[in-house]
């Protein structure tokens, strides 16, 4: 059976609907199209206040996705210690961060070349 294709865009809001369910702080999208480099189109990245929050974020995307669009990561990574959580929807990666751990690994400045937007808090 082959895997269907989800519109890049309807994955990256509902990600975001995913990470604002829980009050996921600091969402940034970068965009990674135009660097030859890049392992994927999109990096997603937010942090959360707790190891407890980042697993709650993890949780609310998986199931946000899920919901709406029928799909899983292909991959998810340290959810054990819940510091930082990698998921690979292929061609969207999902990085969930407690706060330090984001501001130590600074991946916005290590992909400085990418066109990064903002996403506003609601609430």
């Amino acid at each position: 059976m082959a895997k269907k294709t989800i519109n890049n865009d309807v994955l990256l809001a509902n990600i975001i609907k995913g990470i604002e369910e829980v009050k996921g702080n600091d969402i940034d999208i970068l965009d990674l199209r135009e660097i030859d480099t890049a392992v994927c189109d999109y990096f997603v990245i937010c942090n959360g206040n707790s190891n407890t929050q980042v697993n709650a974020i993890v949780n609310s995307i998986q199931k946000t996705v899920s919901k709406d669009l029928k799909d899983k990561p292909w991959h998810v990574e340290g959810s054990d210690v819940a510091e930082w959580v990698l998921m690979d929807y292929i061609h969207i990666v999902v990085h969930v961060f407690q706060k330090h751990i984001r501001e130590y690994y600074n991946i916005e400045g290590l992909w400085g070349d990418a066109k990064i937007t903002k996403i506003e808090n609601k609430y």
